[in-house]
């Protein structure tokens, strides 16, 4: 059993628009249409979680999941606070049946641009390791600057990646992780740092730079720059996907 849990209950305070990012237009379609499609079209997932603001019920019926031809039954859950809150909410809404093997995978819902192989190789890599996310080595150097704005460290870059999602995980792993960081009061910024205090291991794995998160208006600009490209096109096309009316 492979469960997914999209996460897309952000304000989208950063892009100052009128729309909720996950709403707004990439290469024609709202940018959590083609993230719903890259999972849908997924053969490993059985079932889908969308955590969204519960204002927008209506709207995401309306506007998203009735303009897409759909293999899975989409089940919305309404966002927290935060987005471990969000997360949490959606791990809370999955029926678990402890005979099977049940893998939760979770992913933000302005990344459209997972490459549908990364995808199935990090719930994979969850079933091997008990945790897997995506990241992609760091290309420039990395400095902790002081409060003043001063370089205080410069960081060796051999062993640091940027964390990306999906990030995939064993159902008893990551519903323990939160409950414990819930109890605590500790906030992470993202769920493989909660499964991490709990001193389990956490296997990364090679993503993709295109796997961008589109949270600000540059973002915004890059990510509709990208769907321009032949070359980007090549390497990953949205008009293949089987939900797409």
């Amino acid at each position: 059993m492979v469960s997914a849990i999209i996460v897309a209950a952000g304000k989208g305070i950063r892009m100052n628009t009128r729309l909720r990012k996950q709403y707004l237009a990439v290469a024609g379609r709202p940018i959590l249409m083609h993230t719903l499609c890259v999972f849908d079209d997924c053969k490993l997932i059985n079932r889908i979680v969308l955590v969204i603001p519960e204002d927008d019920f209506d709207f995401c019926h309306k506007n998203i999941l009735s303009s897409l031809k759909l293999q899975h039954e989409i089940k919305l859950v309404h966002g927290g606070q935060q987005r471990q809150d969000s997360v949490y909410n959606g791990i809370s809404a999955l029926e678990h049946r402890e005979k099977t093997d049940h893998i939760v995978v979770i992913h933000d819902g302005v990344r459209p641009f997972v490459h549908p192989e990364r995808l199935k190789a990090c719930i994979m890599g969850a079933r091997d390791f008990g945790a897997c996310i995506l990241g992609i080595p760091v290309w420039d150097t990395l400095k902790s600057v002081t409060g003043a704005g001063y370089i205080h460290t410069t960081f060796e870059r051999d062993s640091v990646w940027l964390a990306q999602t999906p990030q995939a995980f064993q159902y008893d792993l990551i519903k323990a992780a939160h409950e414990n960081a819930k109890q605590e009061g500790f906030k992470g910024t993202d769920d493989a740092s909660l499964v991490e205090r709990l001193g389990e291991k956490v296997k990364m794995i090679n993503g993709t730079r295109s796997n961008i998160k589109i949270t600000t208006e540059e973002d915004l600009s890059f990510a509709r720059v990208m769907c321009g490209s032949d070359d980007f096109n090549h390497f990953f096309d949205f008009s293949s996907h089987k939900c797409l009316i």
